[in-house]
């Protein structure tokens, strides 16, 4: 979220790249994980944390390594049908995209003490899997009263003129100077105008000061693509059968591209368009400590403790826009190539509760997870709080995750399963409602709703998820065998063409009105193991 611009110190000024690098939303974003595993983790929605024996295991509760009574490898493969739907203002669009998968791989090995008490066995795990997907396109199409013009000047209010201004070899206004990228970008390319020659305050160029016009039609496009891969190393124990101990080092590498293309159409005659692009790489470190008591043969608790991804991250962004006036082609403008910069992501740290009841031919289990996104933290390569950071504090809290999920074996050899999932949004209400948060040092309200990166002002706000979830599982020899699930997930959000904009009284300057976004996956799982 912009702040106050007296709150940047010319040590900001150097890093200025770095400042407006990444917003609350995109750390948002990139703190997220999917529902990923097996087909037999996936087959009853995750709900693993007292049970394990899964190899899904590493990456919640490692514990459940310490179930196992053999040694594995699995492999599974899928295939995604990713849907999105969009109704804004009561014009609807849909987007969708198909995706095949190698999500996971893994050993784990078991080794016996030859114990009955005690300590009766190690375990140890090695995989990679894939935890997070990006990929996903969606459009909005419609049209609302104010225009990506007049929030552009809305946001370059009380900058001079001249700060807005590239000057080769000279003064550039996305390092030298406290601007939001969007306002120069826009200033160059002629999305706005000043009120005043050389004045601080500024109208859309389209229209009159204080009669700008309304876009007739506006077209946004996102497409967004990439994953999280995350590479697991992992202890368990058994002790006496009882009480079962675990640990997880992980290496995580993130892989994030994100295009838009946006154009609003005044009349005829007049129109603008913006392109961005986004490009995150990332690489992290983190780990997972997990328990799973038996206190009697037929139950099963388990908690585990998923510690932050400590992330170094690296963006490049580009982006460029032109104006058409009066049938008038304005110049193309770009960024200039340097704006990338590195920094440092903390996501959010997870706890896990979770009870299972274990029978002869049937298991019912439940999990809990509870996740603090209002301890994300933004920190340049010195480890210094950015400016967005506090904007994730304003605007973040805690998201609840109930999985539950049961499997029965029909024979021996072929078993079914099922799940269900439902995540709560961790926006507080302001974000969802799209007002203006009080600045609790001010008292006074936040100039904008949210923090956005760089020259792209689109952003989603998150409303919660639920998914449903089937599968079966034969086993062919007592060694191998084949798992197949199919997960419906329905995730809800807001999407917004870019955020609306406040008096420190609160009063509304530029309203943006939010699209209804459902993303539908589909997604069919194949897990492939064998046991010795």
């Amino acid at each position: 979220m912009k702040r106050i611009a007296c709150l940047f110190v010319s040590a900001f000024f150097l890093a200025g790249g770095i400042a407006y690098a990444q917003g609350e939303m995109n750390a948002y974003t990139m703190s997220q994980t999917d529902l990923n595993g097996t087909a037999r983790y996936l087959g009853m929605s995750g709900a693993f944390g007292a049970l394990g024996g899964d190899i899904s295991s590493m990456s919640t509760n490692p514990a459940g390594l310490g179930i196992y009574r053999s040694s594995e490898v699995v492999t599974t493969i899928s295939l995604s049908s990713i849907k999105a739907n969009t109704n804004w203002n009561g014009s609807k669009a849909d987007e969708s995209k198909t995706k095949f998968n190698f999500d996971n791989i893994a050993y784990v090995g078991y080794f016996p003490t030859g114990n009955d008490e005690g300590i009766v066995g190690w375990n140890i795990g090695l995989s990679y899997n894939r935890v997070k997907s990006f990929n996903r396109s969606y459009r909005m199409n419609g049209a609302q009263p104010f225009s990506v013009a007049d929030y552009a000047a809305d946001m370059a209010h009380g900058t001079p003129e001249k700060d807005l201004t590239l000057v080769s070899g000279k003064f550039d206004p996305y390092f030298d100077a406290d601007n939001y990228w969007l306002s120069v970008l826009g200033y160059e390319a002629g999305f706005f105008k000043p009120n005043t020659s050389g004045g601080d305050a500024y109208h859309s160029a389209f229209g009159a000061p204080g009669a700008a016009y309304s876009p007739q039609n506006v077209d946004l496009l996102v497409n967004e693509k990439g994953s999280i891969g995350q590479y697991n190393i992992s202890f368990a124990t058994n002790i006496s059968d009882r009480f079962f101990l675990g640990a997880t080092v992980a290496i995580t590498d993130m892989d994030y591209n994100l295009t838009t293309k946006y154009q609003e159409d005044f009349t005829v005659k007049d129109l603008l368009w913006l392109d961005n692009g986004l490009s995150t790489d990332g690489t992290g470190y983190a780990f997972n400590i997990g328990a799973i008591v038996r206190p009697v043969d037929f139950l099963r608790v388990g908690i585990a403790y998923n510690s932050p991804t400590w992330y170094k991250m690296t963006d490049y962004f580009h982006g460029s826009a032109q104006v058409v006036i009066d049938d008038v082609e304005g110049k193309v403008k770009e960024t200039p190539d340097y704006q990338a910069g590195e920094y440092r992501l903390r996501t959010p740290d997870r706890w896990i509760f979770s009870v299972a009841g274990v029978g002869q031919n049937f298991l019912i289990s439940a999990d809990y997870e509870l996740t603090n996104y209002k301890r994300m933290n933004l920190s340049d390569v010195d480890g210094y709080d950015m400016i967005q950071t506090e904007g994730i504090k304003s605007d973040f809290g805690m998201s609840g995750t109930l999985k539950v999920g049961a499997e029965y074996k029909v024979t021996p050899q072929f078993s079914v399963r099922a799940g269900t999932l439902w995540r709560t949004s961790p926006m507080k209400q302001h974000v969802k409602d799209g007002i203006a948060a009080i600045n609790p040092k001010t008292g006074e309200y936040y100039i904008n709703a949210v923090d956005v990166a760089g020259t792209i002002p689109n952003y989603t706000v998150d409303k919660g998820m639920n998914s449903y979830s089937v599968g079966v599982g034969y086993r062919f020899t007592p060694s191998f065998y084949a798992d197949l699930a199919c997960v419906y997930r329905e995730y809800k959000e807001d999407a917004y063409a870019f955020p609306s904009t406040f008096n420190p009284d609160g009063s509304v300057v530029v309203k943006s009105d939010p699209a209804s976004l459902k993303t539908k996956t589909t997604q069919v799982a194949l897990t492939l193991g064998y046991k010795f």
